[in-house]
């Protein structure tokens, strides 16, 4: 078996490309290192994807006008969109502070879940000839980001700092206590022996919260990869499934695959969301 060390690119994202072995891997492949960092295929597609979400806002709206053009009206109106989902669930007080990072985990999301789908992605890289002649790709250049373990964790990590951080920020550590295990009954309303049963019961139903609070990284993570990542392996599977069919079978699967990155951006988001509602949007319906 004859080794290549050229770089190649395929018309087709990987899912559906015969040369791309066994589909997309479970792990990122290292493609270089900055000292002794190591730099991903993953890492560098979220670099790229990063750099397009910049450059494609700058060309869309340029410099904001009274009387928005074209490309800033689409803007406008997505972000409209978005605002009218998560202004009711974060409140007032906190969407603005939380809508940059709402959106831009939503944005950021949606374009690594299709990313997959786009030509060249997992199709562009090193790779090695096989006795047949066909070239198989054994280290892409750009891989689905979101089909790796580590991106998807690292999204969760930063969603659950920033809502530490808003929670702590427009709740304060009082309301907090209090929503967690606060006796949520009113004394006045029940006998003393029923409101110390209901304290010893709400402290309980606490510390299963906290415990909840706990493995939400893990559940945000495993939901967003396991998604993407069985997407991706159902695409190259229908590939294989029927030799004969091998071109048309996947297309159906290929559309399902643009609805579930796009509800998947969206749970994300709105879990997120959900989060920080349920503290500080509680607390401020309580001052009114």
């Amino acid at each position: 078996m004859k080794r290549l060390a050229n770089l190649i690119l395929l018309s087709l994202p990987i899912s559906l490309v015969e040369g791309a072995g066994d589909g997309v891997k479970v792990t990122a492949e290292t493609v270089f290192t900055l000292g002794n960092l190591p730099v991903t295929n993953s890492m560098i597609t979220s670099w790229i994807i990063s750099l397009l979400l910049v450059v494609l806002v700058k060309i869309m709206v340029g410099k904001p006008q009274l009387i928005p053009t074209k490309g800033q009206l689409i803007l406008e109106s997505v972000i409209g969109g978005i605002r009218g989902i998560i202004e009711p669930i974060v409140g007032k007080k906190v969407f603005f502070p939380s809508f940059w990072l709402l959106s831009g985990l939503f944005f950021f999301i949606l374009i690594h879940n299709w990313s997959g789908l786009l030509p060249g992605v997992g199709t562009i890289g090193y790779g090695q000839v096989d006795d047949q002649g066909h070239f198989a790709i054994a280290k892409p250049l750009v891989r689905p980001g979101n089909a790796d373990l580590n991106m998807t964790l690292a999204l969760a990590l930063v969603a659950n700092l920033f809502w530490i951080y808003f929670i702590v920020k427009f709740a304060g550590f009082k309301a907090i206590i209090k929503d967690w295990f606060g006796n949520k009954a009113e004394k006045s309303e029940v006998s003393s022996l029923i409101f110390g049963l209901l304290g010893v019961i709400f402290l309980a139903v606490g510390v299963i919260e906290v415990l909840s609070i706990l493995f939400r990284p893990v559940s945000l993570t495993f939901r967003l990869f396991g998604n993407v990542f069985g997407g991706e392996s159902l695409l190259h599977s229908m590939f294989y499934l029927v030799p004969q069919l091998k071109w048309i079978l996947p297309v159906p699967f290929y559309f399902m695959e643009v609805l579930i990155g796009l509800v998947q951006a969206l749970v994300f988001m709105l879990l997120v969301s959900v989060y920080i509602g349920l503290i500080c949007n509680h607390e401020e319906g309580d001052h009114h």
